[in-house]
């Protein structure tokens, strides 16, 4: 392990932290206690009454956390430097899928609560930026993860895609002795 992957696993470390101590939650109206509404996201142990941690969405940014680290661990690997002109396309498409797991934490989808169904796919308003997102409106987690699980299945498969292939180069000596094999 480098130090540039150490330094990975420490930022990460701190990431996760500042995640646990300052987790999404969700309030619940006195009127109707069954529909959440996302109200930010506060000090862990400085919970209110009628509040709740949002355990959906705080396990898809634990998820993309570890999963951006594990991108920088394999970038930063010391086996070779890549430089801006040598970027190999399997690098590129770990840095697009590590920004487009960050974009789509940064813009969740968003519902009005009052439109809150119980359908298995359901409506919403739009992606508002999480930090700013309109009073009483819920997060739509099953779009959300729907987002991710996507993002991650096409990141892997492009990555599989770009894999460089490397053709076996036999030295004059394998040559003979693997001629010798195959005549026995």
């Amino acid at each position: 392990m480098n130090q540039r992957q150490k330094l990975t696993l420490i930022i990460a470390a701190i990431n996760l932290a500042l995640m646990l101590l300052f987790p999404p939650f969700d309030s619940y109206s006195i009127a109707n206690s069954i529909i959440p509404i996302f109200s930010g996201f506060h000090f862990a142990f400085s919970k209110g009454v009628n509040e709740a941690v949002n355990s959906g969405v705080l396990f898809l940014e634990t998820a993309v956390v570890l999963i951006n680290a594990g991108i920088a661990w394999l970038l930063l690997q010391s086996r070779k430097v890549v430089t801006l002109r040598k970027v190999n396309y399997q690098n590129a498409t770990l840095v697009v899928v590590a920004v487009n797991l960050v974009v789509i934490l940064l813009f969740p989808p968003f519902e009005n609560y009052s439109a809150v169904t119980r359908a298995i796919l359901p409506s919403f308003q739009g992606f508002y930026f999480i930090f700013a997102a309109p009073h009483k409106h819920v997060i739509v987690t099953t779009l959300l993860y729907i987002e991710v699980i996507f993002m991650l299945v096409n990141g892997g498969l492009l990555w599989l895609m770009f894999k460089e292939r490397t053709q076996l180069v036999l030295t004059p000596e394998e040559e003979m002795k693997l001629l010798r094999e195959l005549r026995k």
